[in-house]
């Protein structure tokens, strides 16, 4: 398969990956809560209609980027949920201020994948490439690796910047991309960048 076109269509200084072309589309990470407007108004911008995104998923469960989900489903996306995500989505509305409006995540629709059967899932969308746990800055982060070199990470920390996180975690995480070939990192804040060198 040929590489997939890559489109930002995210807001206030998170990105929203659109992956894939027609009427197929993939979503990587699903926006601020109660901004689905916002989302959609740079849909529009980019020229791609909301009926194009047949299936969308979250890096992992932080408002910033699992905010939209149910809103999301609600207009018709398949939310894919991974097995390592499951238990840490209800956590997500503790992150939620009073009077925010946040559309809690229910169970009901969700399809749960494991990793390991993600490759099928994408091929169905026309795209090339694997879903894996990557682990570091939340125990629920997975990554997009397409077969073309593209990655998209989230808000996986970088190894030259470790805080609080567990180092052999996040170099674990790391190594697991190299190893599958990942070249360019989509990240979930700035810009895309070369992976990094161990």
């Amino acid at each position: 398969m040929a590489s997939p076109p890559i489109v930002n269509v995210g807001y206030r200084s998170t990105n929203v990956w659109v992956i894939g072309a027609g009427d197929a589309r993939l979503l990587v990470d699903l926006g601020w809560i109660g901004m689905l407007g916002a989302l959609e108004h740079e849909l529009r911008r980019k020229d791609i209609p909301l009926t194009a995104i047949r299936a969308g998923f979250a890096t992992h469960y932080h408002i910033d980027h699992a905010g939209c989900a149910e809103d999301l489903k609600g207009r018709g996306m398949a939310l894919w949920v991974f097995e390592e995500q499951v238990p840490h989505i209800e956590g997500m509305a503790r992150w939620v201020k009073p009077g925010e409006a946040y559309t809690p995540i229910r169970t009901e629709g969700n399809v749960v994948l494991r990793c390991a059967d993600s490759r099928a899932r994408l091929a169905a969308l026309g795209i090339a490439g694997e879903v894996v746990p990557t682990p570091g800055h939340s125990p629920c982060s997975v990554s997009l690796v397409l077969d073309g070199g593209a990655c998209f990470t989230g808000d996986l920390t970088l190894e030259s910047m470790i805080g609080d996180e567990d180092p052999a975690v996040v170099r674990a995480s790391w190594d697991r991309l190299r190893a599958l070939g990942a070249r360019t990192v989509y990240p979930g804040h700035v810009s895309p960048y070369p992976i990094p060198t161990p």
